[in-house]
């Protein structure tokens, strides 16, 4: 096992998958914080390519059990050095993951879904990891396939967004596409008779009165300026969420696409 006691090279290497996109795609693996999100990345079968580990603390059940299944390369970090990867100033977390990213791809939505009526989101742009986070969460909770982060837009894999899918991330197909038209000319991947579904205060008609039960992939805008041209020429239909309204006009992001899913399911009859 390989000790970490000063800011090296390897320990910058793992700062640098927490800090920087552009370097955490090209390795194509991040730093994976808390026990959830560890243990879900294990169990989706993404490859842990080393265990960091408290060098001066000794390692629980779980940690020894997880750490002795999966065969990586082990490095006994100190832990102020730890802490700070993990995110906590007063906790010291006795086990962080370097773990390859999942696959990019729109098949592993359609492949989650199976003989399912499918069930997807598209976020528009969005700009805040921890709506991107949020929504990954509820995609998982309310029973859907997958999750498409559209333009440009927050990463998935930041570790705001992972804190905020408590590790949904990598249990949940999420892919990037560069834009609306990337996603609308391959809308066929995802299966048979897709509705696209947008979500607007201004919508065309109740969410209620929309068929959810029909496979179908839900559209959010992005947080200030809403649905983009692109997607909403390419919506079936634009729903608006009924509200009692007295000083709020709409809801946010991650909180508009919760209440689609959660009718999606009411529909659906789970």
């Amino acid at each position: 096992m390989q000790r970490v006691t000063v800011r090296n090279a390897t320990f910058q290497q793992w700062q640098t998958l927490l800090t920087n996109r552009n370097k955490r795609h090209r390795a194509g693996a991040t730093v994976v914080q808390g026990v959830r999100p560890i243990t879900l990345a294990v169990e989706a079968g993404l490859p842990v390519r080393a265990w960091l580990i408290d060098g001066e603390g000794s390692l629980s059940s779980w940690a020894s059990e997880l750490t002795s299944r999966v065969r990586a390369e082990r490095f006994a970090v100190a832990p102020e050095l730890l802490r700070e990867l993990g995110g906590k100033d007063d906790d010291t977390p006795e086990l962080l993951a370097v773990v390859g990213l999942p696959s990019d791809d729109l098949d592993g939505i359609a492949s989650r879904a199976g003989d399912d009526a499918l069930l997807a989101v598209a976020l528009d742009r969005p700009t805040s990891p921890g709506n991107v986070g949020t929504v990954v969460r509820s995609v998982d909770a309310f029973g859907g396939h997958g999750v498409i982060v559209t333009g440009h837009a927050a990463d998935p894999y930041d570790p705001k967004a992972v804190r905020a899918s408590t590790g949904s991330v990598f249990a949940v197909p999420v892919v990037g596409a560069a834009s609306a038209a990337a996603v609308t000319d391959r809308i066929d991947a995802l299966g048979d008779g897709v509705q696209v579904v947008g979500t607007d205060e201004d919508g065309d008609v109740d969410l209620r009165d929309v068929d959810l039960t029909m496979p179908t992939l839900v559209v959010t805008g992005n947080e200030t300026r809403g649905l983009s041209a692109p997607w909403r020429e390419a919506c079936d239909v634009v729903a608006r969420i009924p509200m009692r309204a007295s000083a709020a006009s709409s809801l946010n992001m991650a909180t508009a696409t919760s209440v689609v899913l959660y009718e999606a399911l009411r529909q659906r009859g789970v």
